[in-house]
């Protein structure tokens, strides 16, 4: 499995848009077919700090996620709310199956 942590810092009075947009593409990504998970995580001492956390079948399938238009939508509509570039870290999952 592959699976991507992608670290997030937004602005602070960005947060409720994050979310929102957030919401829209872990929905779409949820329906993609190499799709295993695809959480998203707030930090709870620091509201404007996340992980989502994005589990693929395969790199390829990771990779096919970025062309889809909810991902697409997604980049464009959180650009403006980043307080500093996000950070993808690769890992891959042994558990589960």
């Amino acid at each position: 499995m592959h699976v991507t942590l992608v670290h997030v810092r937004v602005k602070p009075d960005a947060v409720a848009a994050f979310i929102a947009a957030t919401r829209a593409n872990h929905q779409g990504a949820l329906a993609e077919p190499g799709n295993r998970r695809f959480d998203v995580l707030q930090a709870p001492d620091d509201p404007a700090r996340f992980i989502l956390y994005e589990a693929y079948a395969s790199a390829a399938d990771a990779a096919a996620h970025k062309e889809t238009a909810h991902y697409l939508a997604w980049r464009d509509a959180v650009a403006g709310t980043m307080a500093e570039p996000r950070r993808g870290e690769t890992m891959n999952g042994l558990f589960p199956e």
